[in-house]
């Protein structure tokens, strides 16, 4: 029986690890961990930009290599795990899957070896499997296997990974998985693909919109404090969607000109045009040596209309969004602040 995890320690006084800490989700729970007094221990592969000056114990780490992990997660009390590849048909399928799937298996191999008293992990709302027409994705639905090539190679992957920390539980660990949706927020160092698309926003670079796409945004703030929540509250063995706004993208960059004070722009091309363009996107881009804006896949997902229900960590764990437009505001002033605008 799923059962939530013993938190009658202090939990002030216990170690905990974050995988993927440089990330965008990684950097704001970083924060919120420091602030509220935990000592953090982060595994640092490539990249610590925006853990700098933070007073967190850094470590050389790859989830890759299993040998690395184990005395990185040595005397941890709980590991956050939010290492990913994600990709929307910019990056190869193999190293997809080997991040997702094959680095989870590593980590959950080393928190059992460690004896890690739980550990959290960050999937995505990709790797459910909607079901037909328009109905809602929650907890009960299947996640992806190898044939549901709708769901792509990385919510194929994130499904995987899944199933390899369901196997890891069965064997022993504490672990409970959480699936947000589409992210957005400040403390947005590596530059997330939706930043991304903020920044061109912002700058003027992006002549148009896509007209009939739409999706699910959260707040990056928001899916920290259900995560930290899922840490002492998240029943052992159980996935909990993190849901927030579903906007449509014309509607998302108007509130993203109300924030910024640039107009946004005024065409948005039809959705068979677009996907015509995604055919040619990532080609420039890699000729240009960016990540592309759009893909075919990208399109794919802002064309689903499921609905997406997150009852579940409401009850359990208390998720609240807050307004798309405050979470807008708060990151156009991060990017200000950071120069990049």
């Amino acid at each position: 029986m799923a059962t939530a995890t013993d938190s009658s320690s202090d939990s002030s006084t216990r170690l905990v690890a974050v995988t993927g800490a440089s990330g965008h989700l990684g950097a704001n729970l970083v924060r919120a961990l420091v602030a509220g007094g935990r000592r953090v221990r982060v595994l640092v592969h490539e990249s610590s930009k925006g853990l700098d000056g933070l007073p967190v114990e850094a470590v050389r780490a790859d989830v890759l290599d299993r040998k690395s992990l184990e005395p990185a997660f040595r005397d941890v009390d709980t590991v956050f795990h939010l290492a990913a590849k994600i990709s929307a048909g910019w990056e190869p399928a193999a190293l997809v899957r080997e991040v997702n799937v094959e680095g989870t298996r590593h980590v959950a191999e080393a928190c059992l070896a460690a004896r890690v008293r739980r550990l959290v992990h960050l999937s995505s709302i990709h790797a459910f499997a909607p079901g037909p027409g328009d109905d809602p994705i929650d907890e009960t639905c299947p996640t992806a296997g190898a044939r549901d090539l709708d769901c792509g190679i990385y919510g194929i992957a994130k499904a995987e990974s899944e199933r390899v920390v369901q196997a890891a539980v069965a064997s022993g660990l504490d672990a409970v998985i959480l699936n947000p949706t589409a992210i957005l927020g400040p403390f947005d160092f590596q530059v997330s693909a939706m930043g991304e698309v903020l920044l061109a926003l912002a700058r003027g670079k992006l002549p148009a919109l896509v007209a009939d796409a739409s999706y699910d945004f959260v707040d990056v703030r928001d899916v920290v404090a259900t995560v930290l929540a899922a840490e002492t509250r998240g029943r052992r063995g159980e996935h909990y969607l993190l849901p927030g706004t579903r906007l449509s993208l014309v509607e998302l960059a108007r509130l993203w000109a109300q924030a910024c004070g640039r107009p946004a722009p005024r065409w948005a091309a039809p959705m068979w045009l677009a996907r015509f363009g995604a055919v040619f996107a990532p080609p420039w881009a890699r000729l240009r040596g960016r990540r592309p804006l759009f893909t075919s896949e990208s399109l794919r997902v802002l064309r689903d209309r499921h609905p997406i229900r997150g009852r579940k960590a409401e009850d359990e764990l208390g998720h609240r969004t807050r307004p798309m437009a405050e979470t807008l505001r708060d990151t156009f002033a991060w990017m200000k602040e950071a120069g990049w605008v």
